[in-house]
């Protein structure tokens, strides 16, 4: 069993900046993936990147240039640092780790940019 927990949400302006940390404790050194997945009221929840055990990180199309995930999966920390936050990534921001045969999801922490 793997435990995650997220935090550094908040309320910050559009341009403005964010560290989100995810803390995992339990089993760690099974998990070979962590990502960050965010999900907007009314909306899908989607990728936001993500870091493999091999160091390849990944991020999706919206935040390419703005968003660096960091940390090392066998680590209990990762962190999403976002830059040049916009309005539209106001959503509920979630860590999850992956392992051989099941995945494990945080509670989400909340993200809201003003204009």
């Amino acid at each position: 069993q793997v435990q995650l927990v997220e935090s550094g949400g908040g309320l910050v302006q559009a341009g403005g900046s964010l560290r989100l940390s995810c803390a995992a404790s339990g089993s760690i050194s099974g998990i070979y993936r962590r990502d960050w997945y965010r999900q907007a009221p009314g909306k899908q929840r989607e990728l936001v990147a993500g870091i493999s055990s091999d160091g390849v990180t990944k991020y999706g199309d919206s935040v390419k240039g703005r968003f660096t995930v960091s940390g090392d999966t066998a680590k209990t920390t990762v962190y999403l640092h976002m830059n040049t936050l916009k309005v539209e990534d106001t959503a509920v921001y979630y860590c999850k780790a992956v392992t051989v045969g099941a995945a494990y999801w945080g509670p989400g922490t909340q993200v809201t940019v003003s204009s």
